[in-house]
């Protein structure tokens, strides 16, 4: 596997190109560019606020920021594996012709949806800033969001591995685009992205089993990589505040940094096993596509 890495790295010009080519083709003719990307979670968040604020009755300051500081990381998440799922069969004609490391091809769309995801959260900090804190007299930004390089790193990992294996099977397998579309907007709702963590736990505090278990089961549940991850974004770039639900006080938690290194280390060991999926099966990609 070093070998295989140590060669993708020779081909890092490659890789650049194909960035720079999905970023030019995305926005090609438009005249707002890179704000289009940002237009879709904007109306997302708008209305998810609206449902969950004032419909289902959950009380959060700022629930707007709340919400996006959680939904930039998802949709970096989701677009990167949806356009990794197809990005083989897109580039069939390069496969065929041309020699290159094959997982080029998946790291360039999770390179391109990482550079939308970091303007993103420019632009998310500069609502911070402008809005929160000169407006609303707010907190600023958080000492606690250095950790938000880290927390970056961790997710391309999961994503990189993620798409490896789907980009992978997508070959073999063209159910594979219409199954991972339908998973994630499941797994959207699993994870705490329209609401906190802590609703998850206070649900748990109501079943009727050992109180052993629960917060066992809070944790495996926070273990999972989106789940910390998602939570994470969420409590190192904006202060825990209190949580209402349509009037109960729900507790608010601090970050757990136990739970996000086990997290964090799952993602790392994605990340190998989605790379070393993809490269045992690369090299007869050419012939069926």
């Amino acid at each position: 596997m070093l070998a295989e890495i140590k060669e993708l790295l020779r081909y890092n010009e490659l890789i650049k190109q194909l960035v720079k080519r999905d970023l030019k083709i995305r926005y090609k003719n438009s005249v707002l560019g890179f704000f289009w990307s940002l237009l879709n979670p904007l109306i997302q968040v708008a209305t998810i606020t609206i449902v969950v604020k004032y419909i289902l009755g959950l009380e959060i300051a700022n629930y707007s920021a709340y919400l996006l500081a959680a939904y930039l990381p998802w949709a970096f998440f989701q677009m990167a594996l949806l356009d990794s799922s197809q990005i083989l069969i897109t580039h069939r004609d390069l496969l065929r012709k041309v020699y290159f490391p094959r997982e080029a091809l998946p790291l360039s769309a999770v390179l391109s949806n990482l550079v939308h995801f970091v303007l993103a959260l420019v632009v998310f900090f500069a609502y911070i800033i402008f809005y929160i804190h000169l407006i609303l007299h707010g907190s600023g930004i958080l000492l606690t969001a250095l950790w938000l390089p880290l927390l970056i790193v961790l997710q391309s990992l999961l994503i990189i591995g993620l798409a490896c294996a789907v980009s992978c099977l997508n070959v073999f397998y063209e159910d594979t685009k219409y199954i991972l579309a339908v998973l994630l907007n499941v797994l959207f709702y699993l994870t705490p992205v329209m609401y906190p963590a802590e609703l998850i736990r206070a649900w748990l505090q109501k079943w009727s089993i050992s109180e052993f278990y629960k917060p066992i089961i809070y944790k495996m549940y926070l273990m999972l990589p989106m789940n910390a991850l998602t939570d994470a974004y969420r409590k190192t770039m904006l202060p825990v505040t209190s949580l209402r639900l349509r009037g109960t006080e729900v507790e608010a938690m601090p970050l757990d940094y136990v739970t996000l290194a086990g997290a964090g280390t799952i993602c790392v060991l994605i990340a190998i096993a989605g790379y070393a999926f993809f490269n045992k099966r690369k090299w007869i990609f050419a012939e069926r596509v």
